[in-house]
This record gives C-alpha cells, sequence and structure tokens, in this order.
C-alpha cells in the first residue's frame, strides 16, 4: 500500500556511483556590443594583448566565437571599441583657448595616466587612428585648443599628432616591461624598475673609461629619473616648440 506521504516529502534517490551530478546550469548574459567590449577590457587588463582574441572573449562570455560576430565583425573592431572604451575615461578640462598650453598639458597627461592603467592597450592606439565617439571627442578638444588660440589648421594637425603620438609611445614602452616582469617573478611593478635600473647603472659604470669617458662617470645620472619624470620631460621639449609655433604665443603651465 502507497504511502500517504506525496513525493515531495519523499528523500530524493541517490545517484548511482557510475553517474555524476549535474551542476544547475547559469543563465548566460544576453550578448551586446558593450558586453563584448567590457569582457575584452576584462581580459587586456588581466592577461594583456596577445592573449586578447575572439575565442577568448567568448570562453569569458560562455558562448562560442561564432555568436559575436554578430555584433563585432573582428578582433580588429573589437581593439577600436576597446581603445575607445578606455579614452572615456579622459577627464577633459573646462574649454578655454587662452589657457591652451595648461589645459592640452592636462590632457596629454589625463591621456597618458588613462593608457598605463589599462596594461598595453597603447598598441591598438599605435596600430591605426582612432575614431569612436570617445576618441573624436578628445581630438575635438586638443585639436581646437591649438586652432581657437591661433595655430593654423595644418599646423594644429601635426602637433595634435605628435603630442598623442607621443603620448601613447611613451605609454607602449612602459607596457613592454610587464612580460619581463612577470618572467623574472615580480609582482611589483616598482620593485621591478628598481632591479631594472640598479642593473644598468651598475653595467655603465663598468665600462672602460678610457673609451666611454662620459657614458661610465655618469652612470647615475643617465638613470636618476624615473618614468614620470622623463614623460613630463619630453612633454615639456614638444610644448616649447608649440609655444615658438603659436602666433599667439601661450599662456604658462599653472597658469
Amino acid at each position: 500500500m502507497r504511502s500517504a506521504n506525496s513525493d515531495d516529502d519523499l528523500p530524493e534517490v541517490p545517484l548511482p556511483p557510475w553517474r555524476k551530478a549535474r551542476k544547475p546550469s547559469q543563465p548566460r548574459p544576453q550578448l551586446s556590443r558593450d558586453l563584448i567590449v567590457e569582457t575584452g577590457l576584462r581580459v587586456l587588463d588581466a592577461e594583456g594583448l596577445d592573449a586578447l582574441s575572439m575565442r577568448r572573449v567568448a570562453q569569458e562570455l560562455g558562448t562560442g566565437p561564432a555568436s559575436l560576430y554578430a555584433h563585432v565583425s573582428a578582433k580588429e573592431e573589437l581593439l577600436e571599441l576597446i581603445y575607445d572604451r578606455v579614452l572615456g575615461e579622459v577627464r577633459l578640462p573646462e574649454y578655454d583657448p587662452s589657457r591652451w598650453q595648461t589645459l592640452l598639458r592636462q590632457c596629454a597627461l589625463e591621456l597618458h595616466r588613462v593608457i598605463v592603467g589599462h596594461a598595453d592597450v597603447a598598441r591598438a592606439a599605435l596600430a591605426s587612428i582612432p575614431t569612436g565617439p570617445n576618441a573624436i571627442r578628445l581630438a575635438e578638444f586638443m585639436f581646437g585648443l591649438l586652432i581657437d588660440a591661433g595655430m593654423p589648421p595644418r599646423d594644429a594637425s601635426l602637433a595634435f599628432d605628435r603630442i598623442v603620438l607621443y603620448v601613447c609611445a611613451d605609454a607602449f614602452e612602459g607596457s613592454l616591461h610587464y612580460p619581463r616582469m612577470k618572467a623574472l617573478g615580480h609582482t611589483k611593478l616598482n620593485e621591478y624598475f628598481h632591479m631594472y635600473v640598479a642593473q644598468i647603472e651598475e653595467y655603465f659604470t663598468s665600462l672602460p673609461p678610457e673609451r666611454f669617458p662620459h657614458l661610465s662617470a655618469n652612470a647615475r645620472a643617465l638613470v636618476a629619473d624615473g618614468g614620470e619624470a622623463r614623460f613630463r620631460y619630453g612633454l615639456d621639449l614638444l610644448f616649447d616648440g608649440l609655444v615658438a609655433r603659436m602666433p599667439a604665443g601661450g599662456d604658462k603651465p599653472g597658469a
């Protein structure tokens, strides 16, 4: 005779030992371009640009690469979208052409800060001319400052191009140290650079002074400044040239 208890009240029948329990499936997030870009940026930040691929992003999203192509045409477009997403983090000051030098320098420093904060994303900037909405927003601001301050459009175009190239190239150079840092077992960039700089100083000091008198005698000066100081020094050189070419002159930095 059947028990009066319902099946819900009865204990579950255990699985045979040759069967594996199935894990409850997690609902997949609905794919969108924004989700793909955010996931791609997360992969890039954690593993670097070489690890980024449509397959790797699809794996993170729990789907197949083919499903991504309905939103992003190829890896090249994904890189452009990721870089533009990064540029959206750049904070622009209030527009004022009378303070063009101060504001343009501020933009360059802010752009450098943002790019350095995302592994080797600078490689994506060097591969093509960014045309996304955030890139256009930044370009209009920087290019417009130069023109409205009195620089001819052609000179302003070349100046803007060289400033952005310098910022991205400096950030890219710094990112090249990450693989070497990891290979040597360092987890903190400052510790790695301290070790690396010390080795370079020791090497220059050991050079034969009769052949290399200036390098061997000034090894400490060659490595005295860190990456940030070197970047700012190069920026000063660029702006010295810009001020000399600006018909109306320019404000002093910090004014």
